[in-house]
């Protein structure tokens, strides 16, 4: 039984995606989120309409023994199931001026993004080289391409996720594991709700936000049998913003 997984899914953007990787790809999806279960089960019973199952697992992608404990009971519990498809979307931010970020924050930030896609992705390496075929996508954002002022943890991170994609795409390609990275420029969802729209519309040539369904979109596109000759790359999707 073939799965995608995408972490931090419940919502915005990982929902957006698991949705488009069920109904685009047929794949059964196993969604990964922290907190919010209300949220989490409604996107489940969103997949599920698409006659594919869709098992959700709560835990924190930034701790490394509670990422194999749990996947490793999902495992036992489904010893049928491959998994095809990662997306690491999970990530958080802690916004303010580097002078004034706390060890915390910076250290939640960096853990979340960074630490997430290492345990989440390396649990499953072995078993992707073995199947000899895989596709991680990794979800950075503009701000890990150009930096973003206020927001150097975040920029930080994020850029870290487009260094560690060039490194293992050469690692596993030789086994038709790709990996590439998406950029997303200002995408509506909780984590730019609070943002002044009007202003930053400015920036971006195409004057709008974009919305999840279109990340979604090319996260599919690279989930694909159609992007087979694709692999280390980022790919900015950002309304034209120059990088």
């Amino acid at each position: 039984m073939k799965y995608a997984l995408i972490t931090g899914g419940s919502r915005g953007i990982g929902k957006a995606i698991a949705i488009s990787l069920a109904s685009e790809l047929n794949y059964n999806i196993l969604l990964t989120y922290k907190n919010n279960t209300e949220a989490a089960e409604n996107t489940q019973q969103e997949i599920e309409r698409f006659k594919v199952k869709c098992d959700l697992l709560k835990f924190d992608v930034a701790n490394a023994e509670e990422t194999t404990e749990v996947l490793k009971k999902w495992e036992e519990k489904n010893p049928d199931a491959k998994i095809e498809v990662i997306v690491n979307n999970a990530g958080i931010t802690a916004d303010g001026l580097f002078m004034w970020n706390s060890t915390e924050d910076w250290n939640k930030v960096l853990q979340t993004t960074l630490n997430g896609f290492y345990n989440v992705t390396h649990y499953f390496i072995q078993q992707m080289l073995r199947n000899r075929y895989g596709r991680i996508i990794n979800i950075s954002s503009v701000s890990g391409v150009i930096g973003t002022a206020g927001q150097t943890n975040y920029s930080a991170a994020k850029a870290g996720l487009i260094g560690a994609t060039k490194a293992l795409a050469q690692e596993v390609a030789k086994r038709k594991v790709t990996v590439n990275a998406v950029a997303p420029g200002f995408i509506s969802s909780d984590m730019t709700k609070d943002l002044d729209e009007k202003e930053l519309k400015k920036q971006i040539p195409i004057n709008r936000f974009g919305k999840p369904e279109e990340v979604a979109d090319l996260v599919c596109f690279l989930a694909s049998k159609k992007a087979a000759y694709i692999t280390g790359e980022v790919i900015n999707i950002n309304g034209g913003i120059p990088t």
